[in-house]
């Protein structure tokens, strides 16, 4: 299925130049690149789930890290479409025209990480590797719409903010013991445990910050920390790399 992936993820390129360019032009050429894109991108799934299925089920961590590297392309082009839609009719110099392109460039890292995934993934010696190289990326842009002044669409209790944090203590276990056995299923446990652990407890410090009861100041000490925690999280990922 490699080839089939890397025909279709390079029509899904393709489309992400039209959605662009599309901004700016009229809004029949807008919606032919949405929907455009939107086939496609549901073409890339089905492969890319059959390539995936084609592993074998005794190789269930390589599966998850295809599956989320085609979640990642998927919530990109989401996002990038979110954009275009923004910044339809608007001048150049608009902030809209800045938030699309740092959009367009994120889908572009996506589908690249997508294809360097689906590449290592015939490669024993290289499959880990790859997999932390996509969950450190995928930490980072996680980070920016922390980061964002984007308020979240709900709240939560600290006490859920303090239950995410376990998930963390987890993973930073396994991260450790996989920098000690190098074995190639074991960084790829670790990465997969990684993504999930950060992403969930972001998103919990986030809503938890924007509680009611919490203060200004609190809400300010919480982002800070959730920060601090994923650049220490990001650092300890790059260890294992090196290692």
């Amino acid at each position: 299925y490699r080839e089939n992936i890397l025909k279709t993820a390079k029509a899904l390129v393709e489309d992400t130049k039209l959605l662009v360019s599309g901004a700016a032009s009229s809004q029949d050429k807008l919606a032919q690149a949405a929907q455009s894109s939107a086939n496609t991108i549901t073409q890339l799934a089905e492969v890319v789930k059959l390539g995936a299925a084609s592993l074998g089920s005794d190789d269930p961590e390589t599966q998850v890290v295809l599956i989320n590297a085609i979640k990642d392309v998927a919530k990109a082009l989401s996002d990038l479409i979110g954009a275009t839609k923004g910044a339809a009719s608007k001048p150049a110099d608009d902030p809209s025209m800045y938030q699309l392109k740092g959009a367009a460039k994120v889908m572009v890292t996506n589908v690249t990480s997508l294809l360097k995934t689906v590449k290592a993934v015939e490669d024993e010696a290289t499959r880990g590797t790859r997999a932390l190289e996509a969950t450190i990326e995928y930490i980072k842009q996680e980070l920016t719409v922390f980061q964002s002044s984007q308020i979240p669409e709900k709240t939560s209790s600290p006490e859920e903010s303090i239950r995410m944090t376990k998930g963390i203590t987890m993973a930073t276990a396994k991260a450790v013991a996989a920098g000690n056995s190098c074995r190639q299923e074991d960084v790829i446990a670790t990465a997969n445990l990684s993504r999930k652990a950060v992403s969930d407890m972001l998103t919990a410090c986030k809503q938890a910050s924007y509680h009611p009861d919490v203060s200004e100041e609190v809400r300010e000490r919480a982002l800070r920390f959730g920060t601090e925690c994923t650049l220490g999280y990001l650092e300890l990922l790059e260890h294992v790399l090196l290692v």
